[in-house]
């Protein structure tokens, strides 16, 4: 038997701290580029979509309301961008989206609001919810009975060669003897 353990620890406590450390910063970095702030004007589509809260239909109207001249200000963004409201723009913005590098700080100068919206107004909002949740969804179906078509397009002449291929050496095959039988 041996006197020896199998395995053998040798504490090297620098080393462990050393590793800590480096630990530690990778966490850090991580933790900065999860949180790091995504500018409206600047943001691709997958950058928007990764905003908690914005979706494919609200990352396509920031997109097309983009190309017409960049946002100036949250005013602006909320204004141009339906769907997006005071409560959605502070919610946007503290997931870490900006507005030409600046966080949402509320409406700014805007005429005192009513403690409720009339009811015609949240059927409007609603409205609007639900066009745009149609929209994505017709969207999405489209280009997946668009992909169904071309695979199954694909498939059929495929299914015609193969036919034309069988078909053919048997025609050919009888083409010599129906001439001796004309003779």
């Amino acid at each position: 038997m041996h006197d020896e353990p199998l395995i053998q620890f040798n504490p090297n406590f620098e080393e462990f701290f050393m590793f800590k450390k480096l630990l530690a910063f990778f966490a850090a970095m991580f933790l900065v580029a999860a949180f790091a702030a995504v500018d409206v004007n600047k943001a691709t589509e997958a950058e928007l979509d990764g905003i908690k809260g914005i979706g494919p239909v609200t990352t396509k109207l920031i997109i097309s309301e983009r190309k017409k001249g960049e946002f100036k200000s949250w005013d602006d963004f909320v204004t141009r961008v339906k769907g997006v409201g005071d409560k959605n723009a502070a919610k946007f913005s503290a997931e870490g989206l900006t507005v030409s590098g600046a966080t949402y700080q509320g409406p700014s100068a805007a005429p005192a609001k009513k403690a409720n919206k009339p009811l015609t107004e949240k059927a409007k909002d609603a409205a609007v919810t639900t066009k745009d949740a149609v929209k994505g969804a017709a969207i999405s179906t489209k280009d997946a009975v668009k992909g169904a078509a071309v695979g199954t397009k694909d498939a059929v002449k495929e299914t015609a060669k193969d036919v034309k291929t069988a078909v053919t050496p048997k025609a050919d095959a009888a083409k010599p003897a129906a001439s001796a039988a004309k003779k």
